[in-house]
């Protein structure tokens, strides 16, 4: 594919089935409070570290989460970090920032069973595992997208979420037709009951959202990587490949994973190679044990 052939990442139109749907469930697809006053904050440019304390510290139940976080193995601090402005100053203000989203999305995947074939909570350990990953192979790239591709990872797959809420009895109807046709793909199926994919419908929520282009990108491209430029393509790419290890994990629901080989290709837009992403795999299961008790899985 030619760059002029490449797909225009800033003029997609969002399907209507997919504008109808957010619309029926506007109250739920809506990002909490405190993440929302904190992305407003990303896009000023005299925000400080006292003014994301102040939105923080109005949800001491976050705060301590983020704390949590923060002082966790994940950054690996010599010293033991009280306070949301102090870890602005150690870490950044946009580190911080994904913490605090991350750790306010749990929530929209804290739904009970949806029918016999699927779990939200096991999405949200599938996307927890790709989230761990995720970070990990950002700090084989060597490029500075570590906190970056924790979220993106997190957030890969919220367009299921978007389906299930807003089109509950087709997806259960989905979720049917997977579980009686192995050889289908969860995006084959989508298609079929759903007439578009939970990357359009994750994509139009990360719009909604006012999340960077970047994410939105992960969220519509993740399955695809090289149909984006080279500029564009490396976060959905850490993220394609961190999918496919996480479910050769076996852990959380895995099924919308299509393969579980990486595209030798994708490996070299990442400048890596097989060893580099067995290493991170070889630590994978014990990454992601640390990573669902931060987030009390």
């Amino acid at each position: 594919m030619t760059q002029s052939e490449l797909p225009d990442v800033v003029e997609w139109s969002v399907p209507p089935i997919v504008v109808t749907s957010l619309d029926k469930i506007r109250h739920i697809a809506t990002l909490p409070a405190v993440a929302q006053k904190i992305m407003s904050l990303a896009n000023d440019v005299n925000a400080t570290a006292q003014d994301i304390n102040k939105i923080m510290t109005a949800d001491p139940a976050l705060c301590a989460r983020i704390l949590k976080v923060v002082n966790s193995t994940f950054y690996g601090l010599p010293q033991q970090i009280s306070s949301i402005d102090r870890a602005v100053l150690l870490l950044g203000f946009n580190a911080v920032k994904n913490i605090a989203i991350a750790a306010s999305l749990d929530k929209l995947f804290r739904t009970s069973k949806i029918g016999p074939h699927f779990d939200a909570r096991d999405l949200w350990l599938h996307s927890i595992a790709v989230a761990t990953c995720a970070r990990a192979l950002a700090k084989e790239t060597r490029l500075a997208l570590i906190d970056e591709a924790f979220l993106a990872g997190l957030i890969h797959d919220i367009g299921i979420m978007i389906e299930m809420q807003a089109c509950h009895d087709k997806f259960v109807e989905m979720t049917e037709v997977l579980a009686s046709e192995p050889s289908l793909t969860f995006r084959q199926a989508e298609k079929r009951v759903l007439e578009e994919t939970h990357e359009s419908f994750g994509a139009a929520l990360c719009r909604n959202w006012q999340f960077p282009l970047k994410l939105e990108n992960v969220v519509r491209f993740h399955h695809q990587p090289m149909l984006l430029s080279e500029a564009d393509r490396v976060l959905p790419a850490i993220i394609h490949v961190a999918d496919i290890l996480a479910a050769r994990t076996g852990i959380g629901y895995t099924r919308t994973v299509e393969t579980d080989q990486v595209d030798p290709q994708i490996l070299n837009a990442l400048g890596l190679c097989e060893e580099d992403i067995e290493a991170v795999a070889d630590s994978l299961p014990d990454e992601i044990l640390e990573t669902k008790q931060l987030f009390n899985m």
